[in-house]
């Protein structure tokens, strides 16, 4: 049966039902049809999900002029050329281009070609291995079903907040044009990265940032390269505020955030400190599972709550083990690629349980155990500079219990970063645990070194030993060198 939509009352068995079409719903349902499953997506909104048209795309759409006319402003010949401000309307419209502008034909036509059903409309369980949807079709599933539904910003509960309808990242990432003045709630991967788009687009940008510093979960000196590049770039970053209240008095117009004075030794703060007018209020704070209407209290489950799941993603507490929750609804890792490499590890578990063949989730690094969730995450954070990671930080390889040594190299220092860019300013930073003399975590910032990154995933997730990385020679003249720095550092 080719992609469909719900019509009328009907009834529909498969192997394996996928609630979800973004890139986790659409690598599981590949996975369990290449292990020869039937298998259906349900979908209310577009396929491909979040990541194709309200995140991971439309937001790097928007940044990739920034961080290339940054980088080419540092190339002696160029930064003349490079001179004037950003083309606006033309960056909003390659990000509308990046999107497919909302539409999903492409991705319906490739759910098509793999031989995998689509039901639009929205699917919640109605006990064990049934999903019905927009109440009138019912799906059964002969092995498994799949919560891939996501997550979605959540607002703090601030008075006026709700009514001011400030943006979350889904229209940060999909605004028709430039407001004259933004303020950005919030110092995480989202605040970070709309505070630098906007701000080069043309914005009057304030960051408020609730704590001491920005990417409050990497190393603390890539939160502080990035508030200073941000800081020259003409954004105006406030920390250790929180907002009291906010207030729009008409649909449109100017929205007013009133501040908090933040704690003080006597205790806490409670009378505004000021109030801040802005066009539009981006609010970055956090993000909840999409869980809150799907049917789990049909199955013994809270609404709304985080999916508990073993390492094949296999719902916990679930009579029959016929629930998996894959992606962010399990609270593991928020990341696209996460996701999707939860996607291919539940796929092939369903898979050989259909089978009937034994599996191992709790045998680390196997075909159905997902690791590198706990052990090995990568992520890029596209601001200028950019900062790459993976594994664990010093901090938490430190309150893990590992005996660890951190080793630092200035980024700049390398031959290949002075040939990148005049004035290059970044830092790597490696994380070993010296029991075992294997890496725990890498963390780069710099222009350019998100794609420095895999080779630092490669040798954390492969466990490689320190002497074995020693054979790997980086070229010369590359940033990549900094490898060799680091190990040299450590060897001393």
């Amino acid at each position: 049966m080719a992609a469909t939509e719900a019509s009328g009352a009907a009834q529909d068995e498969y192997d394996v039902i996928v609630l979800g079409a973004g890139p986790t719903g659409e690598n599981l349902a590949d996975r369990a049809h290449a292990a020869g499953l039937s298998t259906v997506v349900v979908e209310t909104e577009l396929v491909g999900g979040e990541c194709s048209y309200w995140a991971c795309m439309p937001s790097k759409a928007l940044l990739r002029p920034v961080t290339s006319r940054a980088e080419a402003g540092r190339v002696p010949g160029l930064k003349d050329a490079v001179a004037g401000p950003l083309d606006a309307p033309a960056v909003l419209a390659h990000r509308d281009a990046v999107t497919s502008y909302w539409k999903d034909d492409g991705q319906v036509r490739w759910l098509d070609s793999a031989g995998i059903d689509l039901v639009r409309g929205h699917g919640r369980l109605a006990g064990p291995r049934r999903v019905v949807v927009d109440g009138e079709r019912v799906l059964t599933a002969r092995h498994a079903v799949a919560v891939c539904t996501g997550s979605r910003p959540v607002l703090p509960p601030v008075p006026g907040l709700a009514e001011a309808r400030p943006w979350t990242s889904r229209e940060a990432t999909s605004a028709k044009s430039v407001p004259g003045r933004l303020v950005v709630v919030g110092g995480g991967v989202v605040g970070v990265e709309m505070a630098t788009a906007w701000r080069a687009l043309g914005s009057s940008v304030t960051l408020l940032v609730r704590g001491d510093g920005l990417l409050p979960r990497m190393e603390p000196f890539a939160g502080r390269l990035v508030a200073e590049a941000l800081a020259e770039a003409g954004a105006y970053l406030r920390t250790g505020v929180e907002v009291r209240e906010v207030r729009r008095e008409a649909p449109g117009g100017p929205v007013t955030v009133v501040l908090d004075s933040p704690p003080g030794p006597g205790g806490p703060g409670g009378t505004p400190r000021d109030e801040i007018v802005a066009d539009e209020l981006l609010i970055a704070t956090g993000r909840a599972p999409r869980t809150d209407d799907i049917g789990l209290e049909t199955i013994g489950l809270s609404p709304g709550s985080w999916l508990d799941v073993d390492d094949s993603c296999r719902v916990t507490g679930v009579t029959g083990g016929w629930l998996y929750g894959v992606g962010d609804v399990n609270h593991r890792a928020l990341l696209t690629h996460q996701g999707k490499y939860q996607a291919r590890i539940a796929g092939a578990a369903i898979g050989a349980r259909a089978r009937g063949v034994p599996i191992l989730e709790t045998d680390p690094w196997g075909a159905h155990a997902a690791t590198a969730d706990r052990r090995a995450v990568p992520q890029v954070v596209f601001t200028d500079p950019e900062v790459a990671s993976v594994g664990l930080t010093a901090a938490a390889a430190e309150r893990a219990g590992y005996r660890t040594r951190v080793v630092d190299h200035d980024l700049g220092a390398v031959a290949g970063a002075f040939l990148y860019a005049d004035g290059y300013r970044g830092r790597a930073r490696m994380v070993v645990d010296l029991d075992r003399e294997v890496l725990l975590g890498v963390t780069f910032v710099g222009p350019g070194v998100g794609e420095l990154l895999h080779s630092a995933s490669v040798a954390v997730a492969g466990e490689v030993p320190l002497e074995r990385l020693w054979h790997a020679v980086p070229s010369y003249p590359t940033i990549s060198e900094v490898w060799l720095r680091l190990l040299e550092s450590y060897r001393g």
